[in-house]
């Protein structure tokens, strides 16, 4: 699938072979409003949905060069997962292999230390509907604070580091992750054991929920 082709088939998810149930929900999807008072740049959900992809990524939200392209993880924080997972862009962006939910489908826009949270509004009204279009889900990325404390509520109010440092507790179905940003290098140089560890299992993972 080449790049025009990726956008082409997030924009207009109709196009796809989906039950007329989901083509309902995600038409509800991208026309929901509820945050758009709060939106600096307005309303653009980005999701990838297919009921047959085996993989579930869960990141916080949209930046503002995926809001432009309308394409997840378009950017160098998706280069990185990618590259985290052992897959080609091409892997990643094709529907019935991966499904890329975040915890907020709209770019909440930027603060001081960089993006916004996701809107507090989204999951409440939309993720348990969404995820219930996803029956096949074999493995599921739980990236940063948001998604670990959606996905992963028993483990409790410890931090994103802790977290993942217990990793083993919730594999092999569930693997929460550090954000992919650049703006975790240092987190990563302090934390050699997450590139020796736990990336070589998370390869063997994906290659086995994709096999």
């Amino acid at each position: 699938m080449t790049r025009s082709n990726t956008a082409s088939s997030l924009l207009a998810p109709l196009d796809t072979d989906l039950p007329p149930a989901t083509v309902l929900l995600l038409q509800q999807v991208r026309a929901c409003t509820l945050c758009a008072p709060y939106l600096p740049l307005g309303v653009r959900p980005v999701v990838q949905v297919h009921q047959a992809a085996r993989i579930l990524v869960v990141g916080q939200a949209p930046g503002i060069r995926v809001h432009q392209s309308g394409i997840p993880f378009d950017d160098a924080s998706g280069e990185r997962l990618r590259e985290w997972m052992g897959i080609t862009r091409e892997v990643f962006y094709e529907p019935t292999r991966m499904a890329i939910v975040p915890m907020g489908f709209c770019y909440p826009g930027t603060g001081k230390s960089g993006d916004l949270p996701p809107r507090p509004e989204c999951a409440p009204r939309w993720r348990q509907q969404v995820l219930e279009h996803l029956p096949h889900i074999a493995l599921t990325l739980v990236i940063g604070q948001y998604a670990q404390a959606w996905h992963l509520p028993k483990s409790g109010k410890n931090s994103v580091t802790g977290t993942v440092e217990r990793w083993q507790e919730f594999a092999p179905a569930v693997i929460p992750l550090p954000h992919p940003s650049p703006r975790n290098n240092i987190w990563l140089k302090r934390n050699p054991w997450f590139t020796e560890t736990l990336l070589p299992e998370l390869k063997v993972l994906v290659a086995k929920a994709l096999a």
